[in-house]
């Protein structure tokens, strides 16, 4: 019962902190909710839609006329302008009024009516990787359809059935299943783990800021002997608010994307629950951890800084950590929001049992552990150290 009291006095110190400092109201409320709110609006859509697209068509026949309005019609284009010359749809580009073009050369229609194989072009810029790709993709099938269209007029000429003419056109059909997000939603692919990232940025930073400034401010003695010198019961009351606090961000959070925005979670509430939980728990320990290892608030707070940075490369949201290099495969396991996401996608996207993802959670457990490992100095450099800007 004496160790609970303590707990819970120190506890009720940080709260004061806490409250009188504004720099934990910013980066501990405000911040995250904007964050929230921010990269949530920016991809509500799911998809970009209506990229603007320029045409340069030399041919300016039906066919051709024909295949632009295809192009047109699809979800992520819009034909925003036409060309006299190329020269003149790149200068577009190098202005950004225009992501890509397609360029229709004279005879394009003579050409697919007498078997020629003209050559149309198309040109995009990939500076912006996702429009870059899904011009690509629309420009792409919009060629295919234009000589299928032709294709399919000279069958029918000479007398071919409807299931003759597409099976000559499409030998194999494919029937493709996107599995877990059937509608290509980028809010889904980035929010779930780009948001969690910069949460626990925030957790990295304060939490050796939290620790540091005792030294700063000279409190250091007064909270050690607030635990009778004893480290663990210190850090236990002084972050327990905090994880209460970045908790109620984390699962406010989840709750809005899961429940709100219906992002999909076959894996149910537990995952969530558990992964929120370990998520802050992690980082809170690494964050000790940093500064047991280099008990100077600055130092402390780069190298938590450097990894929460690090970390958003090698989570494997953005690019697979198998294709990396062995080496960086296995440094990226050094990295909380590297397990963050592989138990995110087995355990609550996948809905696969969390029994497949116990590495990634004993990983995660392990980082909640590592202040076992400095509290010794920690407790030192409280007592002993005098704080140095």
């Amino acid at each position: 019962m004496h160790i609970l009291r303590q707990i819970y006095k120190i506890a009720l110190r940080e709260c004061g902190i806490i409250i009188k400092n504004p720099i934990y109201w910013f980066c501990m409320v405000l911040f995250p909710i904007f964050i929230i709110w921010f990269f949530t609006s920016m991809m509500q859509a799911g998809v970009p839609t209506d990229m603007p697209v320029g045409v340069v068509d030399l041919d300016n026949t039906t066919t051709t006329r024909a295949m632009i309005r295809r192009l047109d019609a699809f979800q992520t284009t819009k034909v925003a302008a036409t060309y006299d010359n190329v020269n003149q749809a790149r200068k577009a580009i190098q202005e950004n009024k225009i992501y890509a073009f397609l360029y229709i050369p004279r005879g394009t229609t003579t050409g697919l009516a007498t078997a020629s194989q003209p050559k149309i072009s198309f040109y995009y810029s990939n500076v912006t990787l996702v429009a870059g790709s899904m011009l690509y993709r629309d420009l792409k099938t919009v060629a295919a359809l234009g000589s299928a269209a032709v294709g399919q007029q000279k069958l029918a000429a000479v007398g071919k059935t409807g299931n003759e003419i597409r099976t000559f056109l499409q030998p194999i059909a494919l029937d493709l299943h996107m599995i877990g997000n059937p509608w290509a939603n980028y809010n889904v692919y980035l929010t779930t783990a780009m948001v969690p990232g910069l949460l626990m940025l925030f957790v990295f930073l304060i939490t050796p800021y939290s620790i540091g400034t005792e030294l700063k401010f000279k409190r250091s003695r007064e909270w050690m002997a607030m635990a009778d010198n004893k480290t663990w019961v210190a850090l236990l009351g002084k972050l327990l608010p905090q994880l209460m606090l970045f908790l109620t961000i984390f699962y406010a959070f989840e709750f809005y994307i899961y429940y709100v925005l219906e992002f999909p979670h076959p894996g149910g509430i537990f995952p969530i629950l558990l992964l929120g939980l370990l998520a802050v728990t992690s980082a809170q320990g690494f964050g000790i951890f940093a500064f047991g290892l280099m008990p100077s608030l600055r130092m402390s707070m780069s190298v938590c800084s450097l990894w929460a940075m690090i970390s958003f490369s090698t989570s494997g949201a953005t690019y697979p950590a198998f294709a990396m290099s062995p080496f960086l495969e296995g440094v990226a396991q050094l990295f909380p929001l590297r397990h963050y996401y592989m138990i995110y996608q087995i355990g609550i996207f996948n809905g696969f049992p969390l029994a497949d993802a116990w590495f990634n959670i004993a990983a995660l457990v392990c980082f909640s552990l590592l202040p076992l490992f400095t509290l010794w100095n920690i407790k030192r450099s409280m007592l002993l150290y005098v704080y140095i800007p």
